[in-house]
């Protein structure tokens, strides 16, 4: 049977969410968990959304197949749902930085990864002294430049929409870095603290950050509006650009399609994009 996992973690120690050799990952760590507590030689989970190094999750999800025995064995005499016994194990078993908020069976033609018909972060920013807050130092950037939200959601309308977003790409040999970009939107929170909410169908590698970065340049008046366009228009890497850090990146949620529906978005999304 396959499970659907939701789950939330800190992404400041780990080196992103893919599995790798020698370094301490959510992947590594989640699998681990998993072969522990349903005492299998291997767990394998599918993402929907493979973080960086550093960046954080409120919202993500996985999958994994498991044998419906191992699955009553490892829920043992622990009380109420299979699936919710499996959640409390694995977070006894978990350390501290990654806490699973819901198992649950899922439905036919779930994909944890191209099921998912959209995907949001946010990214958060302190742009004034009184705002940086020591204590949300591993989450909200600090930038030292006041910030127009105003300048930036203005330079921000040119890139929604299918586009290359060749140049806020880090490009990998045989993939596309055509998406769509759902909503890209700058709004201060309670506290005054800017927060961008990025949408899209999918993100190629440091896409989100890179995006950031641009935008942060025309809120703080280093670049004009109409940089953000021509720098999409131009699909190439430009060096002006920079990456922000990652640590102020959070994946906030996975949306999916009614589960009639899932199999076919997962078709959909396994197709190459393309601009028409």
């Amino acid at each position: 049977m396959r499970l659907r996992i939701d789950l939330a973690y800190d992404g400041t120690d780990f080196s992103g969410w893919a599995e790798q050799p020698g370094l301490r990952t959510v992947q590594g760590a989640l699998q681990l968990a998993l072969t522990t507590a349903l005492r299998v030689p291997e767990a394998r989970v599918v993402v929907a959304g493979r973080t960086d190094a550093g960046v954080h999750a409120r919202g993500q999800v996985c999958h994994v197949d498991v044998d419906p025995e191992k699955l009553a064995v490892a829920a043992g005499r622990i009380p109420g749902p299979v699936p919710d016994a499996l959640m409390r194990r694995l977070n006894g078993i978990l350390p501290p930085d990654v806490r699973v908020h819901r198992v649950a069976e899922a439905p036919p033609g779930f994909d944890a990864r191209f099921s998912a018909s959209w995907r949001r972060y946010a990214y958060r920013v302190a742009d004034r002294p009184e705002l940086v807050d020591p204590l949300l130092r591993r989450s909200v950037l600090a930038w030292s430049r006041p910030l127009d939200l105003a300048r930036m959601n203005e330079a921000a309308t040119a890139l929604l929409g299918l586009k290359d977003f060749a140049a806020f790409c880090k490009r990998r040999e045989g993939a596309t870095t055509v998406r769509t970009l759902l909503e890209l939107e700058w709004r201060r929170d309670d506290t005054g603290v800017a927060v961008a909410r990025v949408v899209a169908d999918a993100f190629c590698h440091s896409m989100v950050r890179a995006l950031v970065g641009c935008l942060l340049a025309v809120g703080d008046g280093r670049r004009p509006p109409e940089w953000a366009s021509e720098l999409l228009v131009a699909r190439v890497r430009d060096s002006a650009l920079t990456v922000v850090h990652a640590h102020g990146l959070t994946l906030e949620e996975v949306g999916y399609p009614d589960d009639d529906e899932l199999a076919t978005q997962a078709d959909r999304a396994r197709a190459r994009r393309e601009l028409v």
